[in-house]
């Protein structure tokens, strides 16, 4: 019978801190700029320039840290990490090496509602490095990015497949998008994952040998990658075949991890702690000023959606997912005074058309007020749900606008004048005496008949409620 393997796999997230400028200098980090414009002496390792910290970088990592159960090491300091890289303009990259700033920490996660989690080993605050783009003839490198402060997230090698992997990476960067301190947009590599993946028999006292593959920035690329990695790695040990410890790269288009180069040591890195930086000291007030600031987490949130708002589970869970949906819901519910009717709004009709056209909900031209405003509209009974569905397509080709006058405008405003809806109900059953009868002799189905020919006659205006209790008091008399 075949031996029993085990695939063990720990993972470093690099996330870049939203801050305004870059962790040692004054340079801009943000996105897109031109190559090569966001630099200066410091950033591009010119002889004689002196690194000067950005406080807001160690702010917002105690914050990260703590909102990922970590403790905080009040003195740690910063080292230099040696090596030679076209993308590292120094030829060595500022981190922390044996004292990092925030140490342990946890990360729940959910897989079809089975609990699990991941212990972390530490994070720690350092420097990115340059980006490079290799074309069919030559090679570029833009220092924009380098410099940018950057959270490496290590975890202890716990997990155990791609889909606990993923479960993690996308429960992590929920907490981080929550926590405000990246903007972590997957796409321009705020978020970045190196895998770490070794396989050994089941039972075995020590790990296999371990690759790591660098620079997953998408989920669906992880889990794609570790699940590939973890099948070559199956096949190796069963074939007899060494598995080296190296750095692979994911080729996506392929679906086959690629060996790039042998996996340095720690040692081969030649830390030394940097002369040009102090060690940094954080006091205990400090740290439990920025606790008492922290945000709701996203499952703190789900269970206040679920105990404040009455919405089910599925409900809260879905609208917390992204924290900029479920603000917007919080607004649109606030503005409704109907959180349920405000859910199922956001949920059925906002997320499909976000999903319809690929794009994020700050850019949604209908603002949480003004569609709060057309939710109260149909609660109220002053539009009927067709009516409300017609008038948000025009919010929505309008870029927003109020609800109520582009109701009147379509005249869909309904009307609960009694006398009014009398004369409707009158002419519904005089132009219809069968369904009349129908209903008399006790024929429900046929009330719905006579409550549309209300609607037709009133040009869709009459309360059906309203109509619907009258056309029963008259056909009951």
């Amino acid at each position: 019978m075949p031996e029993e393997l085990v695939a063990t796999i720990g993972l470093e997230t690099h996330v870049q801190l939203n801050t305004h400028t870059k962790i040692w200098c004054g340079c801009s980090t943000t996105f897109g700029q031109e190559p090569n414009t966001a630099v200066c002496p410091v950033c591009l390792g010119y002889p004689g320039s002196l690194p000067v910290l950005n406080g807001e970088a160690i702010r917002k990592t105690i914050i990260a840290g703590l909102l990922l159960n970590c403790e905080i090491n009040l003195r740690n300091k910063h080292d230099r990490k040696s090596y030679f890289y076209p993308d590292m303009p120094k030829n060595y990259q500022i981190t922390q090496y044996d004292q990092p700033i925030c140490i342990g920490g946890r990360v729940d996660y959910q897989i079809e509602g089975v609990a699990g989690h991941v212990d972390l080993t530490r994070i720690h605050l350092e420097e990115d490095v340059g980006k490079n783009t290799h074309l069919a003839g030559s090679s570029g490198v833009d220092y924009n990015r380098a410099g940018t402060p950057l959270m490496e997230i290590v975890t202890e090698p716990c997990m155990h497949n791609a889909d606990e992997a993923f479960a993690y990476v996308q429960a992590l960067r929920r907490i981080l998008l929550y926590s405000g301190v990246t903007n972590g947009n997957l796409e321009q590599g705020n978020i970045r994952c190196d895998i770490n993946c070794s396989v050994a028999p089941a039972g075995a006292t020590e790990l296999g040998v371990k690759t790591e593959i660098k620079n997953m920035n998408t989920l669906k690329g992880l889990h794609r990658a570790l699940s590939y990695e973890m099948k070559r790695q199956f096949k190796c040990v069963r074939d007899g075949t060494p598995i080296v410890q190296e750095t692979r790269r994911w080729d996506d288009e392929r679906g086959v991890t690629e060996s790039m180069r042998s996996k340095e040591y720690a040692h081969d890195y030649r830390y030394l702690p940097d002369p040009d930086l102090m060690p940094i000291v954080i006091t205990t007030e400090e740290v439990e000023s920025i606790r008492a600031g922290l945000p709701e987490l996203p499952a703190d949130r789900r269970v206040r959606f679920v105990e404040a708002f009455g919405l089910p589970e599925y409900d809260a869970g879905l609208l917390v997912a992204d924290k900029a949906v479920g603000d917007y819901f919080e607004a649109t519910a606030a503005a409704a005074g109907d959180a349920k009717a405000a859910s199922n709004w956001v949920m059925n009709e906002v997320l499909r058309v976000l999903g319809e056209g690929e794009q994020d909900i700050e850019n949604f031209g209908v603002t949480p007020e003004q569609l709060g405003a057309l939710v109260k509209l149909q609660s109220d009974k002053t539009v009927s749900s067709t009516a409300a569905k017609e008038i948000f397509a025009v919010l929505l080709e309008r870029d927003g606008g109020d609800p109520k006058a582009i109701a009147e405008e379509l005249g869909k405003v309904q009307t609960s004048d009694t006398g009014a809806i009398e004369v409707f109900v009158d002419q519904a059953i005089e132009a219809n005496p069968g369904p009349a009868d129908e209903f008399r002799s006790g024929k429900e189905n046929a009330l719905q008949f006579l409550v549309g020919q209300v609607m037709r006659f009133s040009k869709g205006q009459a309360n059906p409620q309203m109509a619907s209790e009258m056309l029963r008091k008259k056909l009951g008399e």
